[in-house]
């Protein structure tokens, strides 16, 4: 696989520089950070990014076996109830075409289960910024392998 153009941060710089921002932004956020990363895995992994995929998981403080897991959280007994919540909810937005009750209810309220309000801003807010990164890496092709963070 070959990249349709260059990483989108080495041409626009000048673009980039708030996502930066806003990535610093969210890693002061209330969400364990262990629960981000799977947040943006599993996000990726529905996306097919690679790139992102790849980045996460090289970055990543998580065992093997978590890991390995994420795909299939559901089954696996690895996870708790609040990174659960985390992980369903980031599913629902990520596949808001997918469903005819967008986010339903039921995944937002076992998300509101463990998170208070502004926790579940901050968690939405990092599961739109993973698929913003996901569709610009997706549409460019990036490659996996070829970046680190």
């Amino acid at each position: 696989m070959q990249a349709r153009i260059k990483n989108l941060q080495t041409i626009l710089q000048d673009a980039w520089a708030p996502l930066v921002a806003l990535g610093k932004s969210l890693a002061t956020s209330p969400i364990p950070e262990k629960t981000r990363e799977l947040v943006h895995i599993r996000t990726a992994q529905i996306n097919g990014c690679a790139v992102c995929l790849d980045g996460h998981i090289v970055k990543s403080k998580e065992t093997p076996q978590r890991l390995g897991a994420v795909a299939v959280w559901r089954e696996a007994p690895f996870f708790s109830d609040p990174e659960r919540a985390a992980l369903g909810l980031a599913e629902a937005i990520t596949r808001l075409a997918d469903q005819t009750e967008r986010v339903p209810d039921t995944i937002w309220d076992e998300a509101k289960r463990h998170y208070d309000e502004p926790a579940l801003a901050w968690l939405v807010f990092e599961v739109a910024v993973a698929n913003l990164y996901n569709r610009l890496n997706v549409a460019t092709r990036q490659v996996a392998g070829t970046q680190r963070w």
